[in-house]
């Protein structure tokens, strides 16, 4: 039986370091899609719904305070300032503004299903081949996940609102 190499060893450890981010998109950079008809899930893999990014965007609508508040705990909590920042690029996607470019569905798929929605949906896809990072589970119940996406929510609204603040001063 052969060994590798401790360079082969080496880039094994990064890779999988590495692996633990991911998720959405720049700013601007973005397409609407729906999820590709010729994907089929492995066995025991989630099925996802059709057609997750159409229709309103979650930003569009008000957010709830208290799920927010939740929502940055587990942010925070669940490590995903890691790889994302509100504003900036980390190793993973930017998020400002991500709640006016995804819909409610799209995000609450991605928070809960990363690895399917990397296989099955064209948008995640896309993302994993540009950040070459996958976002890990972070075992997140549908509640918390929603929870997360209000605090998206609330931060858009942050930065919505201070643009409004600023041009009332103008």
């Amino acid at each position: 039986m052969r060994c590798a190499s401790p360079g082969v060893v080496l880039l094994a450890l990064v890779s999988v370091t590495l692996s633990g981010c991911g998720g959405a998109k720049d700013a601007g950079e973005e397409k609407a899609a729906t999820v590709s008809s010729t994907s089929t899930p492995s066995p025991g893999a989630v099925a996802l719904p059709a057609n997750l990014d159409q229709g309103p965007r979650a930003g569009e609508s008000d957010y709830e305070e208290a799920k927010a508040k939740l929502g940055e705990a587990l942010f925070k909590d669940k490590g995903c300032s890691a790889c994302h920042a509100f504003g900036k690029r980390v190793t993973g996607p930017d998020l400002a503004g991500v709640s006016m470019r995804r819909t409610q569905a799209w995000m609450e798929q991605q928070i809960l299903h990363p690895e399917t929605m990397t296989k099955q949906d064209p948008i995640s896809h896309q993302l994993f081949a540009q950040f070459a990072l996958q976002m890990p589970n972070q075992g997140l119940t549908p509640e918390e996940a929603r929870a997360v996406i209000e605090y998206f929510k609330h931060k858009d609204h942050e930065v919505g609102e201070g643009r409004e603040a600023g041009k009332e001063k103008d």
